[in-house]
């Protein structure tokens, strides 16, 4: 069972309650760092945000990664990397080495030693034990205890309904791969199944020439590359005649891996492997990236030799994140991103109320689910939503008509044509000042992309989505952070006007 955080007061050890920041700093560590120990130190808080943590954490008691961290250290490290947009790496430089982070951590000293050093491996495996369903609870949580202090700031009494207007517009959060071209997953292809027969040898595959194999698609490969790129005179035929090449190197390769793999996977069934699960998930691994290599062979084929434009959902963007989407915007810059879109829900105090990564998802299709789902997390006791909106491309009759349960005013500009009340509706005061209110959410976009989420590192689905999650939960917090240093200057300005009415 992992420990929810135990500080060991010992000599010279800053309890976190204690910690002290600079305020005219400016640098966005301070601010989370300030919304970390907020978490700490509010019972109520602290309680709802460890029980979300044990919960989830010490449910799996398969994966509960390395030892020697608690469930504390684990939500300070993963808010820190997606705050500062750093690597693990410079995370486990600075979980050794700052002061000010080592406090809030609860093992930092006044006398500046090191007395816990933590190994990048166990940041790591424990980092990663953080999923996106437990990171969303935790940032509704986060958002919550914000408007209490917006409140405070506002001279607001506590059970006071909070009024919200709420923007949600989305942008492409982009995985970390490179542009595609027919020519270049081939390669990708190649490679990883030739590497996948060096991991297993020449005892098992029965393959002598993969070194030499290698060598000579590489040619093909950057020799069609730099035809392809560079075109010139008789571009047409000696990227043909270059491709030709290319395929037949290739299928020489497809063909032998496809006779090795059938011996392996039959030996596999039989339990040869089974004391040794490494060759298992190589042998599995190898199956895989061979079907990648003949589909991709396929369409190049198709399209550069046989000239046939292939149908779009035949086309595969990356054999390492194949659920990747290619996105185009129509923005100045960026003819077209490579990831999925992100949606997010932000209120005029900054907050990101709601977040979702849509996959193969328009905005008109999730601008109803969606935006219902903002009131049902945050309840309509507390809150009062004055306004939702939204761009014209989650324009819909049926969402606006639907969301009008829920706020007292819907702008969703209609596009294109519109009918006289229509024109009317978007000619109001109120609808005016809410559409240009509206652009405030670009910044808010800017900011997180700033703070990691522009581009995601991790692999797979689940790993983007849980990134996703940590950056809004990091953005919030140092949120969070910002308006606890705006009520503190406000209640210390407080004090000096009764000093000197005194």
């Amino acid at each position: 069972m992992r420990k929810e955080f135990e500080q060991q007061l010992s000599l010279g050890v800053i309890p976190i309650s204690e910690v002290q920041f600079n305020n005219k700093s400016r640098h966005q560590l301070p601010q989370i760092l300030k919304g970390l120990q907020h978490i700490f130190i509010t019972s109520e808080l602290n309680t709802t945000v460890f029980d979300l943590l044990d919960s989830s954490i010490n449910a799996d008691k398969s994966n509960i990664g390395r030892p020697g961290m608690t469930l504390w250290e684990i939500l300070v490290l993963g808010s820190i990397r997606l705050a500062l947009n750093i690597d693990y790496d410079e995370l486990h430089d600075l979980s050794n080495h700052h002061q000010k982070l080592r406090e809030i951590l609860g093992v930092g000293t006044s006398d500046f030693k090191n007395h816990k050093e933590y190994p990048l491996n166990t940041i790591k495996d424990n980092v990663r034990l953080l999923d996106a369903t437990l990171i969303d609870k935790i940032n509704i949580e986060v958002v919550k205890a914000g408007h209490q202090i917006v409140k405070k700031k506002e001279d607001l009494k506590e059970n006071d309904q909070l009024s919200l207007s709420v923007r949600g517009d989305s942008y492409v959060l982009e995985n970390n791969i490179h542009f595609p071209t027919d020519i270049s997953l081939v390669w990708d292809s190649a490679r990883k199944v030739l590497d996948c027969l060096f991991n297993l040898g020449f005892e098992l595959t029965g393959h002598r020439q993969l070194v030499d194999l290698r060598k000579k698609i590489r040619f093909h490969y950057l020799t069609s590359s730099e035809i392809h790129r560079k075109k010139g005179k008789y571009y047409e035929s000696r990227l043909k005649k270059s491709v030709g090449l290319y395929l037949s190197k290739t299928e020489s390769l497809l063909l032998k891996s496809k006779k090795s793999f059938i011996v392996l996977h039959s030996n596999m069934q039989a339990g040869t492997y089974s004391s040794k699960k490494h060759i298992e998930k190589t042998i599995r691994e190898l199956g895989v990236y061979i079907r990648y290599l003949e589909k991709c062979m396929k369409l190049l084929d198709d399209r550069i030799l046989k000239e046939k434009i292939p149908a779009h959902s035949e086309k595969i963007f990356s054999i390492f994140e194949p659920k990747t989407e290619w996105i185009s915007k129509g923005k100045s810059g960026k003819s077209v991103e490579l990831g999925h879109r992100h949606l997010i829900y932000t209120d005029q105090y900054q907050f990101i109320l709601h977040h979702q990564v849509m996959e193969n998802q328009t905005d008109q299709e999730v601008a109803l689910s969606s935006g219902k789902q903002v009131v049902f997390n945050y309840g309509q006791t507390d809150y009062n939503f004055i306004s939702l909106s939204y761009d014209r491309g989650f324009f819909s009759i049926l969402a606006k008509e639907g969301l009008k349960q829920f706020y007292h005013q819907v702008i969703m500009p209609k596009p294109g044509k519109k009918n006289t009340a229509q024109q009317e509706e978007e000619l109001e005061d109120s609808f005016v000042k809410k559409k240009r209110l509206h652009s405030g959410v670009e910044g808010n976009i800017n900011s997180l992309e700033h703070t990691g989420l522009d581009k995601c590192p991790d692999k797979g689905i689940q790993s983007f989505r849980n990134y996703a999650s940590l950056g809004v939960l990091a953005y919030n917090l140092r949120q969070l952070g910002k308006w606890k240093k705006k009520l503190e200057e406000k209640q210390a300005a407080a004090k000096r006007k009764i000093k000197q009415a005194a």
